[in-house]
């Protein structure tokens, strides 16, 4: 049963929107956007969703979204609800692709040194990750056993294995393992179609991009990261792949059949949930952990071919051309964290769908690494389009449960993309504004296309200007890997 209210705006500032509660919503919902982006979203149920959320059992403080904020699945994509005790846990919350994320690693290079060898960078990196649909390594598929080992532990297995670097675990939110994973609770179907995906890159928004530090906003933050303007960094964006989305599938039915059984009222079937303390709700979290874990994995084994791709190329080691990991964040994640919240420390399951964590300095989970300057908040924009390096703040740490968006945003369906595209040729005009692409097929590049997006620049001044992020770097892309 949805709603039967359409829900109402109220400007609180500049960069600050409230949706007043009613009905049955047990909290406000607040939205981070401007004028322009709270225009955009009335074109989509994404404000009906923001409502929706706030209906659920043991919500904390608001149902709150992101300026990147689109309709998705139960939640909208940008949306972030904290639950107490008494809450709930939602596969809707988390979002199909499990842990999908990204990270930034930086380099020694200057453009000058890259400038004529990114075609054959591109080309060696398209050659050494697997990307698109259905991707796989046919020198690497795993038994179940080390399958399982994987999803225990995580981008600790990958390392452990010869995948990149020790001190790149600290650099990993959660240290790249998310606690209480189960195997147990991960179908066999999800498994086998996990086997032959570790260390591929997928199709979608995902993505290997080598970029220009083209701006830097804050010298003595950008310093404290290791990035300086004109330097080469390097960003990796995918997820859990086939094993998230079956976890994700697998456990909709589940959590249809718990909110019947625990009496819990749904605004929207897709906001399908079980208590935090139930069977159906551990046995989730349990699952979704390893899908997570597998995502850990998948990044850094995708790293250690990144590494091994420029290291080719420039004839130089990794250690040489200092291709550190800057840090890697999640996207679409559940995890207990502690909050203040009126006053009071409480332990609570923090959603984050599209949205990213932003703790602040001196926060006892941001990593040691950043404990000064906060930790990087991590924004990729699109194919065509500067990302952003941001570090998280007080105010985040406030409002937010310390958390900030996670890129632009679609403004545009998929196929809507593809027709808007017609004959054009992607790649020459990629190629036009200084970018070159290469990709598993036409289809993805159509879908990905710049328009479809909005501007990042502008998602990315709404939570600097509301304080919830500080801008630190802009990236520029030259060159980008695509599925």
């Amino acid at each position: 049963m949805v709603n039967e209210f359409t829900p109402k705006i109220v400007q609180v500032d500049e960069y600050r929107f409230k949706v007043p509660r009613e009905g049955n919503m047990r909290v406000d919902g607040i939205i981070y956007a401007n004028d322009k982006i709270i225009r955009d979203i009335k074109d989509d149920q994404s404000l009906q969703q923001v409502a929706n959320v706030a209906t659920l059992p043991g919500i904390v403080k608001a149902s709150l979204a992101m300026p990147d904020i689109h309709e998705g699945y139960g939640f909208p994509i940008g949306g972030v609800a904290a639950f107490d005790e008494t809450g709930v846990i939602s596969p809707g919350g988390v979002g199909y692709d499990i842990n999908c994320g990204v990270r930034v690693i930086r380099s020694n290079l200057r453009r000058e040194e890259v400038s004529g060898l990114m075609r054959e960078l591109v080309n060696t990196l398209f050659d050494n990750i697997p990307t698109g649909v259905g991707s796989h390594r046919k020198d690497l598929k795993l038994s179940i056993h080390e399958l399982e080992s994987l999803l225990k532990s995580g981008a600790r297995w990958a390392v452990s294995k010869g995948y990149g670097w020790q001190k790149d675990i600290d650099h990993i939110e959660e240290g790249g393992c998310i606690k209480g994973a189960d195997p147990a609770e991960v179908s066999q179907r999800a498994l086998e179609r996990g086997r032959a995906q570790v260390g591929t890159l997928g199709s979608g928004n995902h993505f290997v991009e080598v970029d220009l530090i083209s701006e830097v906003y804050d010298e003595e933050l950008a310093g404290g990261l290791g990035l300086e303007q004109g330097g080469i960094a390097i960003q990796v964006h995918t997820g859990s792949r086939g094993l998230g989305y079956q976890v994700c599938d697998d456990f909709i039915g589940v959590m249809i059949a718990a909110a019947r059984k625990y009496g819990i009222e749904l605004a929207d079937r897709q906001l399908c949930c079980a208590p935090l303390d139930s069977e159906e709700g551990r046995r989730y979290f349990a699952a979704m952990a390893c899908a997570a874990n597998f995502a850990f994995a998948n990044r850094q084994m995708i790293t250690h071919w990144v590494r091994e791709s420029f290291s080719s190329v420039l004839g130089k080691s990794p250690e040489k051309l200092g291709l550190d990991l800057i840090y890697d964040v999640c996207h679409n994640i559940a995890k207990f964290e502690d909050h203040m919240v009126n006053g009071r420390q409480k332990r609570l399951c923090i959603h984050r769908k599209g949205a990213t964590r932003a703790l602040p300095p001196g926060h006892p989970q941001t990593p040691e690494a950043y404990k000064t300057i906060g930790q990087p908040v991590l924004i990729p924009g699109d194919m065509g389009r500067n990302s952003y390096v941001l570090v998280g703040t007080e105010a985040a740490g406030a409002e937010t449960f310390a958390s900030s968006c996670h890129g632009a945003g679609r403004l545009m369906s998929r196929s809507r993309a593809s027709k808007t595209v017609g004959g054009k040729n992607i790649v020459k005009a990629m190629q036009d504004l200084g970018v070159i692409v290469k990709a598993s097929g036409w289809r993805t590049l159509a879908e990905e296309i710049p328009e479809a997006y909005k501007d990042v620049t502008e998602v990315v001044d709404v939570v600097h200007n509301a304080g919830i992020a500080r801008k630190v770097v802009q990236l520029k892309p030259l060159g980008v890997i695509k599925g």
